[in-house]
């Protein structure tokens, strides 16, 4: 039987709901290489609801730092509307500074793993994610057009760098096969804690949506499965219903059925709780959304001739080698064919002389 926390917290008290977690669901940290990955969907101010709250991860963050690990490093990497971004998303979000110096672009770095061909052959993960001893994930209580739950296994999707996760997106095209695919990315490492944000939520057509709600607490546990069981039923979801936990439940992930979880806290749906459509067509059948995930697909690096130095460092830094040097103009080139668009190429270079096409 998996177990989940529901423990009552404000922004300004949350350290004692992370120690009670830690508690609960005790992770050996001691000498290990930590990874803590918030959800930084972009670069939205922290009162907006759209990110992990800053508060929640300061205080995930000092107490890894008292168990003596051997390494942390704080990253994520952003959603469609954040790629090449990716510190500039941290310092808009205050995540920054909650990290306190542990930050780092995880999707500087990538690994080609092998994935479900239904979807893709391969896709790439963010090294950090499959050389970390310990993954801490903190998800965000919110609602998304595509899965109707956003938490513990969606908030994984960000192990994958740049554009990928648009390739994914178009591949996956109909709502339940995304959900699908969702599950496929998350076991691919799975983390080994998860502490929900859930002080203020988000209702309405996730996972950027303006109708916030106060939640008032965190969830945490160590089996995400159970974990967004619960957060389905405090939406007041039937967690049967919903693609990804199915999936993930038929991959021998963790359970959802409500009597199979043991809460410790109190689990209360919230009243009225606005939910996108069960089938995820909201965001399918929109033009614009199809429009935006087409255009994320297609986008490259071009060097600004005008800004450009030939310093090289954008080929040296490209986690693929996908850039060289053109011999007769003295600029980059990009393999369309190699590149990933996870544009590290336009956060690295000094000149900010890299574009987005």
């Amino acid at each position: 039987m998996s177990e989940v926390m529901i423990f009552p917290a404000s922004y300004r008290d949350v350290k004692k709901a992370v120690d009670e977690a830690f508690s609960l669901f005790p992770v050996d940290i001691t000498g290990k290489r930590v990874l803590i990955k918030p959800n930084v969907l972009r670069g939205a101010k922290p009162e907006e609801g759209i990110t992990t709250n800053p508060a929640v991860l300061l205080a995930v963050v000092e107490k890894v730092e008292s168990e003596n690990p051997a390494s942390i490093v704080v990253g994520d990497n952003p959603g469609l509307l954040g790629y090449g971004a990716n510190r500039e998303c941290f310092e808009k979000t205050g995540l920054m500074e909650a990290a306190r110096g542990y930050y780092q672009n995880i999707g500087d770095d990538s690994v080609t793993v092998s994935f479900n061909p239904d979807f893709m052959d391969t896709v790439t993960v963010s090294r950090e994610v499959l050389e970390a001893d310990i993954i801490i994930s903190l998800p965000k209580f919110k609602t998304h057009g595509l899965t109707v739950v956003t938490g513990a296994i969606k908030n994984s999707y960000g192990i994958l760098p740049g554009a990928i996760k648009a390739k994914l997106h178009k591949a996956a095209g109909a709502p339940d096969r995304f959900n699908q695919a969702a599950v496929e990315v998350f076991s691919l490492r799975v983390p080994d804690l998860f502490i929900v944000d859930a002080v203020v939520g988000m209702e309405g057509n996730g996972p950027a949506s303006p109708d916030l709600r106060d939640i008032g607490c965190i969830i945490a546990g160590d089996n995400a499965v159970a974990v967004d069981s619960v957060i389905s039923q405090m939406m007041g979801l039937d967690p049967a219903k919903l693609g990804f936990l199915y999936y993930a439940k038929q991959k021998g992930l963790g359970d959802y059925e409500p009597d199979s979880i043991k809460i410790h806290g109190e689990l209360k749906p919230v009243p009225d709780f606005k939910v996108p459509p069960l089938g995820g067509e909201a965001s399918t059948q929109n033009p614009a959304v199809r429009d935006l995930i087409e255009s994320r697909v297609r986008v490259r690096p071009r060097p600004d001739a005008d800004l450009c130095t030939g310093c090289e460092t954008c080929v040296e830094q490209c986690p693929v080698s996908a850039l060289s040097m053109d011999e007769n103009t003295d600029l980059p080139v990009v393999d369309e064919e190699t590149c990933i668009s996870c544009f590290c190429c336009q956060e690295v270079c000094p000149e900010k002389a890299i574009r987005l096409e």
